[in-house]
């Protein structure tokens, strides 16, 4: 019963040896992230600029912000009662106004983004401090220490709301590196002090689930882009080798991640005893390039198909290298992360990339797309022979 759980009432109960499954209140939830992911690669696709690319880094940063927080919180209370999913229902709205209001933030709606991005961000955890009981005092002063910070960093973002131009970015720079940094710091504050890694202990299958659901969602952006685009076009051979081309690029993207990394870090992090250490690093710092360049990815996706001959220009080479060269960057350090040692499939993967940005402007952005999916699906087969060619086996090694 919710109301003997000595974690709280509206807390997980925790089965020894046995993961908390992923809710259908969470999936739900996630599907306005599927949208805020094609926002931001819209975003950046008509904003292919150094000061676009910087505009749409730091709204993609708040975006994975403000989900993986709420994912940590839905590790420890529970979404299958009621007063817990009309708070991700509340979060699912304030998600679709920081979405709308994406290719708009630093023009007419950025006080509406930062709005709903603060909302969310306190709303959030001061919640989670009242469904805490009074007992459990290191949870609480945990909640407290992050409610401050998020509060302080909640100021800029409404500041610079209120902004134009360039301060209104400085500003919200100054916001994402007050909660980007505040991990790190443990969260300090005066009288309270530094948090307790013991404190940050999370049920480690469940957050391992969650972030491989966000590097689905972010894949799925990738083929939806891929097949909408397609639909619209003559189905030359051109079109056509493009559109085989990007798909066996998220194919490989996939095989990449999930056939060896994701089980391996989902098997770490439900045994370890850090697991909150594990969390912070592994999983809400190293996931987010895996996601960004899987976004880019889909961003060269639809250039490479709407324009598969001539040369590449700058947007299609940034997008059709950057993109595998991020995610494989990081997907090195996550797998360092919890192997210890850095994958040499993946980092001979990386140098072929660097190489191939040699190159690239000579070459149709149809080849230099077939080129960096080769490349990754390089990538793949040498990471599942050298590990073993099933989850299984590669324990055994």
């Amino acid at each position: 019963m919710a109301a003997d759980n000595p974690r709280g009432a509206m807390f997980r109960v925790i089965v020894p040896n046995q993961h908390s499954r992923v809710t259908y209140a969470e999936l739900f939830f996630d599907l306005v992230f599927v949208f805020a992911v094609t926002q931001v690669s819209h975003t950046l696709l008509h904003h292919f600029s150094p000061l676009g690319a910087v505009h749409v880094t730091l709204l993609f940063l708040a975006v994975w912000w403000v989900w993986v927080y709420t994912a940590w919180v839905t590790n420890w209370l529970n979404p299958e009662l009621t007063p817990v999913r009309i708070l991700l229902f509340l979060m699912m709205l304030g998600g679709l106004v920081l979405s709308t209001t994406i290719p708009g933030a630093f023009e007419g709606r950025g006080l509406w983004f930062a709005i709903a991005y603060a909302t969310m961000q306190v709303g959030r955890t001061a919640f989670w401090l009242f469904a805490t009981p009074l007992h459990r005092v290191p949870v609480r002063h945990n909640a407290i220490r992050i409610l401050v910070w998020l509060s302080i960093s909640a100021i800029f973002w409404i500041l610079g709301g209120f902004a134009e131009g360039e301060t209104r970015l400085w500003l919200w720079i100054a916001a994402l590196t007050i909660e980007y940094v505040s991990p790190a710091a443990r969260f300090w504050v005066p009288k309270l002090g530094f948090s307790s890694v013991e404190a940050w202990a999370v049920e480690g299958g469940h957050m391992a689930e969650r972030c491989a659901g966000f590097i689905i969602i972010a894949l799925g952006e990738a083929i939806v882009v891929n097949g909408a685009t397609f639909a619209e076009l003559d189905w030359t051979a051109d079109n056509i080798l493009a559109f085989v081309a990007a798909l066996v690029g998220s194919i490989a993207m996939w095989w990449v991640y999930f056939h060896k990394g994701a089980e391996a870090g989902s098997e770490l992090i439900s045994k370890t005893a850090e697991s909150g250490r594990l969390a912070r690093l592994a999983y809400t710092y190293l996931h987010m390039p895996i996601v960004a360049g899987i976004i880019l990815t889909a961003v060269s996706d639809e250039l490479v198909l709407k324009h598969p001959t001539g040369h590449s220009d700058i947007r299609t080479v940034v997008s059709t290298i950057g993109g595998p060269l991020v995610f494989l960057i990081g997907t090195i350090l996550f797998k360092h992360s919890i192997r210890g040692f850095l994958q040499l499939s993946h980092g001979i993967g990386i140098i072929l990339l660097l190489a191939l940005s040699w190159i690239a402007a000579d070459l149709s952005p149809l080849w230099l797309s077939i080129a960096t999916s080769v490349i990754m699906i390089v990538v793949a087969v040498w990471e599942s022979v050298s590990l073993g060619s099933t989850p299984a086996e590669a324990k055994e090694h």
